[in-house]
C-alpha cells in the first residue's frame, strides 16, 4: 500500500515538475492526455520500471488529480499546485 502511494505521489511530483518547466518556458498547460504518454515513457524508461509493479489506475488518477489542480487554478478557485510529500492523504490515493 505504501509502495503504491509513493508511486503515485512521485508520478504527480515528476508531472507538476514538468509542467513548471513548461510554464516557464512560456508553453501552455500539458493536457491529461499527454501527461498520460508521460506515464507510459516512465514505466518504459529503466530507471523507472519499479512503477510498473502499481496498478495503472491509481497513476492515471494522479495525473488526472493534476490537471484538475491547474484548472482550478486557472479558474481563480484554488491555489496553484503544490508537491506532495508523505502524509495523511497517502492512503486515501491507494
Amino acid at each position: 500500500m505504501r509502495r503504491f502511494a509513493g508511486a503515485c505521489r512521485f508520478v504527480f511530483n515528476r508531472a507538476l515538475a514538468l509542467q513548471n518547466e513548461n510554464h516557464e518556458a512560456g508553453n501552455k498547460f500539458v493536457s491529461y492526455t499527454k501527461m498520460a504518454s508521460w506515464l507510459i515513457e516512465w514505466k518504459s524508461h529503466p530507471d523507472t520500471q519499479w512503477l510498473k509493479d502499481t496498478p495503472s489506475q491509481p497513476l492515471q488518477q494522479s495525473l488526472k488529480d493534476l490537471e484538475r489542480g491547474y484548472k482550478n487554478f486557472f479558474q481563480k478557485r484554488a491555489a496553484f499546485p503544490r508537491f506532495k510529500k508523505r502524509g495523511q492523504n497517502d492512503a486515501r490515493k491507494a
